[in-house]
């Protein structure tokens, strides 16, 4: 969700249009559609910026969208702040609430990934932790670092992470032709309404840009260095999520209906559907005609009618990024 200079008056200025203009409605469907992480990726966060200096003070979660993150790990931190920049998201976070270890409620705050360090009431080098849950991907990284560097506390902890690539589950009945059909509707269907950030998920954020990453053109830019050195390269931690681990809360068989909502709640797929507001819903729909296709796929298979299930397996991904301490700089 990160800015750029469109014209933008009524809050934070971003060149992600899709999430962050999302409304009440549209972001109510988004959290029932969408799995809450699995406790072992949050258990993850906490253990490794525990295990290495962090205070279990402020947490700051940016691109919060409906608040999953933010309220998961509350019970963690005295003080817990949710940021984005979607009006929409940000009231439906409101009204499912949540409070930190020591009851306060978690503030929502309306802003850009890349300005978080303004947030109101949040002093200087105050925050502890930082995360972006499937939301990195859309911020502008080199002035996100900046501006993350500037809150965290010293020995303060940024963790990011993503979804990654989804695949049919190989145990699923008429699983290779189902990965074909999802990888037609990937390719043919949505990946002309792809962007940047679509495809640094679907790489598990190998291309991330880090507060060391150097590209090329940069040159000798002092300030960009000087970002870097706030950050310790020797202590970054990535972990990837095998097939067979539960990066969701539930990796489960979902139905056909089930998968629909989900699906539709996929940015490219909202595009799509922008771009083609006479077929949604319709026959010609490209979510209808993918489920057309997994149902043969099933079928074929030996899967009775009315008994459709998909079972996927989540290649998750997490980041996480270690600011220097005092006795570090």
């Amino acid at each position: 969700m990160a800015t750029s200079d469109s014209s933008n008056t009524s809050g934070p200025r971003v060149s992600e249009q899709t999430f962050s203009s999302y409304n009440q409605a549209q972001g109510q469907k988004y959290v029932q559609a969408r799995h809450d992480y699995n406790p072992l990726v949050y258990q993850a966060v906490v253990e490794h910026h525990t295990s290495t200096g962090g205070r279990p003070d402020t947490l700051l979660d940016v691109g919060c969208g409906p608040g999953l993150a933010a309220r998961a790990l509350a019970p963690h931190f005295a003080q817990v702040i949710g940021l984005d920049p979607s009006e929409g998201m940000l009231a439906v976070a409101r009204s499912l609430g949540g409070a930190s270890s020591t009851g306060e409620p978690i503030r929502w705050e309306r802003g850009a990934a890349e300005e978080l360090d303004k947030v109101p009431q949040l002093a200087p080098a105050s925050v502890d932790l930082i995360t972006a849950a499937n939301a990195a991907h859309w911020f502008d990284m080199p002035r996100f670092w900046a501006a993350a560097a500037r809150a965290l506390r010293p020995g303060g902890t940024v963790a990011l992470w993503t979804s990654g690539d989804i695949r049919a589950h190989p145990s699923m009945p008429g699983a290779a032709k189902i990965q074909a059909a999802m990888d037609r509707h990937f390719e043919v269907n949505l990946r002309p309404h792809m962007t940047a950030g679509n495809l640094l998920t679907m790489g598990g954020y190998a291309d991330l840009p880090l507060p060391w990453t150097k590209n090329p053109g940069d040159g000798n830019d002092e300030a960009a260095n000087a970002v870097a050195r706030q950050f310790d390269e020797a202590k970054f931690v990535r972990r990837d999520w095998a097939a067979d681990e539960e990066f969701f809360v539930s990796n489960s068989e979902v139905n056909l209906d089930g998968f629909e909502k989900l699906m539709a709640t996929v940015s490219a797929q909202t595009r799509w559907n922008q771009a083609h507001p006479e077929l949604v819903g319709t026959d010609k729909d490209v979510i209808k005609i993918l489920r057309r296709e997994i149902e043969e796929a099933l079928h074929e298979a030996g899967v009775e009618k009315g008994k459709e299930k998909l079972k996927g397996s989540v290649l998750g991904v997490l980041l996480i990024v270690k600011k220097r301490g005092v006795h570090d700089q």
